[in-house]
């Protein structure tokens, strides 16, 4: 997948307010593989939903979603299947990952699912994002902070052509957080693939093709 557009897209929430003032709501945005962006935006201007929609998580929008000129609405359950697996990886702002496991576990059960990265090579990025010593921990016994940085990883167990990025540093430091920036574009550099990053406030320092208001 080479391109994402957003066409006078604009969630069903908003559909009766006239005062949305937004570089992606209601506009054009097209979104390229291989580039770097971040949406910033207010708590409550829709910066999950977005991802969402990118996704196929959620489908309460109006206007279009293109992925490389194919509206995204006309998908069956089983593109939709082979997209995640293959073009998107995703972390989620609130993380979703399962507490009564091990921060390892946590990766495998996504690595084992697409054979994608090397034991050694997730080791690495525990070793770089200082959480070693919390492979074999309980993941619902480590901080938010903590567990952004495996949900990093698990994110990164899978081919794809855009990283999507929700908040992903809103409980680092700033040292860990130029760690994660470098491990995340560095994969994504690897691929020729694309990120999305959002956020409220706090972001990567990174160098963002645009940066978008939402």
């Amino acid at each position: 997948m080479d391109k994402i557009q957003l066409i006078d897209t604009l969630p069903d929430v908003f559909v009766n307010r006239d005062d949305i003032v937004s570089d992606i709501w209601k506009q054009k945005v097209e979104l390229e593989r291989g580039k770097l962006y971040l949406v910033e935006a207010n708590s409550g201007t829709g910066k999950s939903s977005l991802c969402s929609y990118i996704y196929g998580y959620r489908h309460d929008y109006q206007g279009q979603i293109l992925f490389d000129g194919e509206d995204i609405s006309r998908y069956t359950v089983k593109q939709w299947t082979d997209i995640r697996k293959k073009h998107f990886a995703l972390l989620w702002q609130e993380l979703r990952m399962f507490p009564e496991l091990t921060a390892l576990e946590n990766v495998q059960i996504k690595n084992k699912l697409t054979g994608f990265q090397k034991k050694k090579q997730i080791l690495e990025w525990f070793d770089m994002l200082g959480i070693t010593d919390k492979l074999d921990a309980k993941l619902g016994r480590m901080s938010f902070g903590q567990q952004q940085r495996v949900a990093l990883i698990r994110a990164l167990c899978q081919p794809f052509d855009f990283l999507l990025v929700d908040e992903p540093i809103s409980h680092l430091d700033d040292a860990n957080a130029e760690i994660m920036g470098r491990i995340m574009t560095e994969e994504a550099k690897k691929q020729g693939a694309g990120i999305i990053a959002t956020s409220i406030g706090k972001h990567i320092d990174l160098k963002y093709e645009r940066v978008f208001n939402l």
